[in-house]
């Protein structure tokens, strides 16, 4: 009897219906001049909330009109770090709960993701070019004592020539009064390397 592999069925699975229809995770549709900064904001939102109902710390960086970079104080589990064979897709993306989506649909936008997670002074570092690790975790010295970074290279053949993520973001713009357990925004940094400036754009 011929075997299947599932994994690698779920991948290209979740990639495709991801960019069929991002809609039902990021707002918009293809074609939308807003679909880069709804990306942004969805992973912005993931990382800020954790699973207990309070806010992490976290800070953004836009690297370009189609990048930019999420680093929050979320604390991966000892298992997600631990494990040789991770369960979601075979990447650090399984640091994640399976509920959190917003990295993985971002990942399937992009050309090219990073994701760092560090606990305890140990930090494993991967990239995913969709959905898919292009190589094994390689360890690096962490930064902090817990955390993680991810930053996503959205695909420009998908977003559109005209497309990108907006300026002069406020962590208002993409935390706001949704947030029901907390009406008043919380606050973050947002560094906008499109800018000239070097101090962050938003606190």
């Amino acid at each position: 009897m011929e075997k299947f592999a599932v994994e690698p069925l779920g991948v290209v699975d979740f990639v495709a219906h991801v960019r069929r229809r991002p809609a039902q995770y990021f707002l918009v549709d293809q074609g939308s001049p807003e679909l880069p900064t709804e990306v942004l904001r969805a992973v912005a939102w993931d990382a800020l909330h954790r699973r207990d109902g309070r806010h992490g710390r976290i800070s953004i960086e836009i690297g370009s009109d189609l990048s930019f970079t999420v680093e929050s104080d979320q604390r991966p589990s000892a298992d997600a770090q631990e494990r040789r064979a991770p369960r979601f897709f075979g990447s650090l993306l399984d640091m994640f709960d399976r509920q959190r989506w917003a990295p993985s649909a971002a990942a399937a936008l992009s050309v090219r993701t990073v994701i760092e997670v560090w606990r305890d002074g140990h930090g494993l570092r991967q990239e995913l070019v969709g959905m898919a690790p292009t190589g094994p975790r390689e360890e690096f010295s962490a930064p902090k004592p817990v955390g993680t970074r991810t930053t996503f290279y959205l695909d420009p053949s998908f977003c559109g020539a005209d497309e990108a993520i907006a300026w002069a973001l406020r962590p208002e713009e993409l935390h706001g009064e949704a947030c029901r357990e907390h009406p008043s925004p919380t606050k973050f940094p947002i560094y906008d390397l499109r800018s000239e400036t070097e101090e962050p754009l938003s606190t």
